[in-house]
């Protein structure tokens, strides 16, 4: 579910989402094993940033988290699974890997940065990175099941990690996977639109 921005902070965190997406379009078209390699490895970095922030807010306000350390920390796990996934469908060329570097250390940096100046921007940011992610896995999807992607049999990581069928294909594992970014779609709007009302950690969603 989109979510309509309401202020600078949103204008912001959906402005940059757009320049990436842009960028993602013209590096990668419709090579979506390879696009979500690469953008994988970014996505795992804002539930260990928040994670890692958070615990260090927690220890020195002497504080709870309302158990948000560990969605964090699911997060990052499950988006860490997902490049493991596609790295078994789709190997990464040299230049991906070299794109693999670069685009993460500056995210995370500047990811860094972000939380620390503004915890709902950043959440509201990785919100709208996930509703495009749920856009490019539904084109991956729709390429997959029109035939012009071949859907081939799904890699034994995936098929234990979501508990898929021994027969489970790729259009199975892309499924389970936007579902995973849907879900993260919704947890980081949600922690944004808490911060919005008050400036301590809201309750664990769910």
């Amino acid at each position: 579910m989109h979510h309509d921005p309401q202020d600078f902070s949103d204008r912001f965190a959906l402005g940059v989402t757009r320049i990436l997406r842009f960028g993602a379009d013209a590096l990668f078209a419709k090579r979506y094993g390879n696009r979500a390699i690469v953008l994988e490895t970014v996505a795992a970095v804002p539930g260990m940033v928040g994670a890692t922030l958070t615990h260090l807010h927690c220890l020195r306000r002497m504080v709870g988290d309302a158990g948000w350390i560990r969605v964090l920390m699911d997060e990052a796990e499950n988006e860490r699974m997902h490049l493991m996934t596609f790295v078994e469908i789709a190997r990464p060329t040299a230049f991906e890997r070299l794109v693999v570097l670069l685009a993460q250390g500056s995210f995370y940096i500047g990811y860094f940065a972000l939380y620390l100046i503004s915890r709902r921007t950043a959440h509201r940011l990785v919100g709208y990175f996930e509703e495009e992610a749920v856009l490019s896995y539904s084109q991956y999807l729709a390429e997959i099941e029109s035939g012009r992607t071949p859907n081939l049999a799904g890699p034994a990581i995936a098929r234990h990690y979501w508990k898929l069928a021994d027969n489970a294909t790729l259009a199975d594992v892309v499924r389970a996977v936007r579902a995973d970014e849907a879900a993260h779609r919704d947890v980081n709007h949600g922690l944004a639109c808490e911060l919005s009302q008050r400036p301590l950690l809201g309750p664990r969603p769910g």
